[in-house]
């Protein structure tokens, strides 16, 4: 039976910290990473909807000096349904020409940011 925490895959607020910094830091420890890519349901959902993804995993693109094979270690093994493609700095034109919804985490954080600012400020009811 799988280990796989089936809620992690939609929950923000615990999956993108440890994408942009434990995960960042495993991946560091082989090859400097220059950019962090969302792409997939999330890059073309609003942040606000991203609920109704239940079921979907995360979509990352790291771009790194080289490419990196086996990267389930970090997700799946660590319990994070994240679908992981580290590529290097030679694979992003291409990568960047093929997709066309792409959301940059790192190194702007501008998605963070946002989503922390939903979670400290929800929206407010309409006044009366």
């Amino acid at each position: 039976m799988s280990t796989i925490q089936l809620e992690m895959i939609w929950q923000p607020e615990k999956v993108l910290p440890y994408i942009l910094h434990e995960l960042k830091q495993y991946v560091e420890r082989i090859t400097p990473v220059h950019q962090i890519y969302l792409y997939g349901s999330r890059a073309k959902t609003p942040i606000q909807d991203w609920n109704k993804l239940d079921g979907k995993d995360w979509d990352i693109i790291m771009v790194c000096n080289f490419p990196i094979i086996n990267t389930h270690i970090w997700t799946t093994a660590k319990n994070y349904h994240i679908d992981l493609s580290i590529i290097s700095k030679q694979q992003t034109n291409d990568a960047l020409q093929h997709r066309k919804h792409l959301v940059e985490l790192f190194p702007s954080d501008s998605l963070t940011v946002h989503l922390n600012d939903q979670l400290i400020n929800p929206v407010k009811e309409k006044e009366t």
